[in-house]
């Protein structure tokens, strides 16, 4: 198979940093647990990683044709690769904060550099769609996966132990393997020579432009909104499980790999339902159906009978039901990626993508924080139920959003897609 070995290299690529970057709501239970922090000052990990995420994107897009895709994914990995060997040395909450810049940063790095290889290594759009559609259910694996991993270095009968750091030597040495598959793997970037990028300023000047079109700012609240609402969920679900619904630490962990699954499932499902319906419709049901969820899931967790809780066999109904509510959220964040960028000519896709980066970025840490003061000062049935203010948000955005979109598409039927 041609390209064989960059291929597989994305694949592992993506599949560390899925593991690493969504470890976020796992590390934020241990290090309640460890190092006494409280839920408020837990919630700013997120803000390290997504902050990252956003500023190195913004500073990096206009250079990394210069830098070179695969140069840019050597560094990204040998650097995480890295820091991965030394956390379990540190053993501190500083260090945690500095360990999820550093994840952030690096994948700024490898997002961009993946998402541009597979158009240099793909010949066709539908060879393209195929393996962009690949590599991301491969970073839902990698999340799935990381549950897992992260549980089994979880000591239940110690909680303030801090065995649970040794999962960085393994990580790192899966980060070494991408490293080392990738420096082997040959990839032509002779294509981009004739390129040239523009400067920091022009990018900035260009991005505002855009941002200041009414269908992209009205996306830009859809985008932010939606990532704020699944991240403060992503990321506090195991401290719930384990604060609120009283389940041992390492089976907080796992059970919350269900809030994954069904998030996945939701997406494959969207894409049978897009071809038949309306996509506001698809999407205004899904969210209406996860309020509803949000409304019956949260009172079962008030019903938990304080018995010893010791595997998947006796924990209570709300550690099912409540996470069943990526399998209706899912569909929103894809949906509207895709209506953006079919409505804005090509040439606008690079700009748009960074400013789908960057507020996406910026709405996952405030879903997080929000989220981690509501459970410190209030408790973690509240917490969740803060949700349903965003989800009516998003509603409404929605239907702006589909109303801006016709109007820009009749205005500008020569730049649509």
């Amino acid at each position: 198979m041609q390209n064989w070995k960059i291929k597989v290299s994305l694949f592992l690529n993506y599949f560390v940093f899925a593991i690493l970057l969504n470890s976020v709501g796992t590390v934020i239970l241990q290090v309640q647990n460890n190092y006494g922090v409280s839920q408020g000052a837990a919630s700013v990990l997120d803000a390290f990683k997504d902050l990252s995420i956003a500023i190195v994107s913004f500073l990096v897009s206009s250079y990394i044709i210069r830098i070179g895709y695969k140069n840019a994914m050597l560094i990204a990995l040998g650097f995480i690769t890295v820091v991965c060997f030394l956390m379990p040395f540190t053993g501190s909450f500083w260090a945690t904060k500095l360990l999820f810049a550093a994840v952030g940063s690096g994948f700024a790095l490898i997002k961009m550099s993946v998402y541009s290889t597979i158009g240099l290594i793909t010949k066709n759009e539908k060879e393209h769609a195929s393996l962009m559609n690949f590599i991301e259910s491969f970073f839902m694996i990698g999340i799935l996966t990381g549950y897992f991993i992260f549980s089994s270095f979880v000591d239940n009968n110690n909680p303030q132990s801090t065995a649970w750091l040794k999962v960085y030597y393994l990580l790192g040495t899966i980060s070494l393997l991408a490293f080392l598959l990738l420096l082997s793997a040959p990839l032509d970037e002779s294509s981009l020579k004739d390129q040239q990028p523009d400067s920091m300023v022009n990018d900035f000047a260009k991005m505002f432009q855009l941002l200041v079109s009414p269908v992209v700012l009205i996306f830009i609240f859809c985008a932010f909104f939606y990532v704020l609402i699944e991240q403060s969920i992503m990321n506090w679900l195991p401290t719930f499980n384990n604060k609120v619904l009283l389940l041992p630490a390492a089976l907080s962990i796992q059970m919350a790999s269900i809030l994954v699954g069904s998030t996945a499932l939701g997406r494959f499902l969207a894409g049978i339902f897009f071809k038949k319906m309306n996509w506001l419709i698809v999407l205004v049901s899904c969210l209406v159906l996860a309020a509803a969820l949000v409304l019956v899931a949260i009172p079962l967790a008030e019903k938990v009978s304080g018995q010893p809780i010791t595997g998947w066999g006796n924990a209570p109904l709300a550690a099912f039901v409540f996470p069943l509510i990526g399998l209706l959220i899912a569909p929103v964040y894809p949906a509207i990626n895709s209506i953006i960028l079919s409505t804005l000519p090509v040439k606008k896709h690079g700009l748009m993508s960074g400013l789908i980066i960057i507020f996406s970025a910026l709405g996952g840490t405030s879903g997080s924080i929000i989220t981690g003061q509501v459970f410190q000062h209030y408790n973690g049935q509240t917490a969740f139920y803060f949700s349903l203010i965003p989800i009516t948000i998003l509603i409404v955005c929605l239907f702006i959003f589909k109303k801006l979109q016709t109007r820009f598409k009749l205005a500008n039927p020569g730049g649509v897609r």
